[in-house]
């Protein structure tokens, strides 16, 4: 079993140490020059640390893979493009980003086999090739093209501490979770807090469900899809992580906050409908990106 994973950041490195722990020959592709084989160390659930996870490099995704995980951020999809059109079309290809933005987009790619992933783990990378896993989550998988047992095989990659489920439905898949990533997220990326804490602090708890009440006042389809007792439960599972905005801005980086929370600004201005919650939101993240600012 040879799996490529595009992209080395914190969600690429966790799904490679639970597979190559599963014996699967695993290749990192990543844009920097590094040693050809390097060793993947995790920090697990449990503050124990798996060492010598070997894991073959390259600057390149090759022909002779039989998955890929696309593992960038969204924003370098982009320059992705191209080089996976190139490649055979008979190739299975994961996307494992955030938002909806990225949807339409892939399945224009003229591989037969796309997949897509919403990913319900916490993971922060800590070095180059060192990560930590910060909370149980299910790594969803739907296939919205081609053959779906290329894809079902990583079932029985599934463990205890990194679960593989599938669902139906990938565009409903993908909406349910940049919903839950559209509530915590920005919130968490602004009071500076993890996720639990949206939860424990009572101002904290009235913004999160103020931000909920507004969403389903102009979508109140969106109703169907999650509850706010599903926003809850998600943020007392995940009570320690450090959402991955909320580490975009204590690095200094440019956060997600155009794919997650600006889709639903605008498909609100096409029903002329107003979020003055959202909205705000939306400009303090961005305020704060122009800034530069970093703790």
């Amino acid at each position: 079993m040879r799996i490529e994973i595009i992209g080395a950041g914190a969600v690429g490195l966790i799904i490679a140490s639970y597979l190559i722990e599963q014996q699967v020959e695993v290749t990192l592709v990543k844009r920097q020059q590094c040693k050809k084989e390097q060793s993947i160390a995790r920090i697990n659930l449990d503050g124990s640390l798996k060492t010598n996870l070997q894991a073959s490099v390259a600057t390149r995704p090759s022909n002779k893979a039989d998955l890929i995980i696309v593992a960038v951020k969204y924003g370098q999809l982009q320059e992705l493009y191209p080089i996976l059109a190139e490649m055979p079309v008979s190739s299975p290809i994961l996307f494992v980003q955030n938002g909806l933005a990225h949807f339409d987009e892939a399945l224009q790619l003229p591989q037969q086999n796309i997949a897509f992933s919403s990913i319900r783990f916490g993971a922060q990378k800590l070095e180059e090739f060192h990560v930590a896993h910060k909370g149980i989550g299910e790594m969803k998988i739907a296939v919205a093209r081609g053959d779906s047992a290329l894809f079902t095989m990583l079932q029985k990659f599934s463990s205890g501490n990194f679960p593989i489920d599938f669902e139906q439905d990938a565009e409903i898949m993908l909406l349910e979770k940049a919903l839950l990533n559209c509530f915590i997220n920005p919130l968490t990326a602004i009071l500076q807090v993890n996720n639990g804490q949206l939860i424990s602090e009572n101002n904290a708890f009235q913004l999160l469900k103020n931000l909920y009440n507004e969403i389903m006042a102009v979508f109140p389809h969106y109703e169907k899809i999650i509850q706010f007792e599903q926003v809850v439960a998600l943020c007392n599972k995940t009570a320690a992580n450090t959402s991955s905005m909320l580490a975009d801005r204590l690095a200094g980086r440019k956060t997600e906050v155009d794919t997650i929370v600006a889709p639903f600004l605008k498909k609100a201005a096409l029903q002329n409908q107003r979020m003055p919650v959202l909205q705000t939101i939306y400009l303090l993240v961005k305020a704060f990106e122009e800034s530069g600012e970093k703790m």
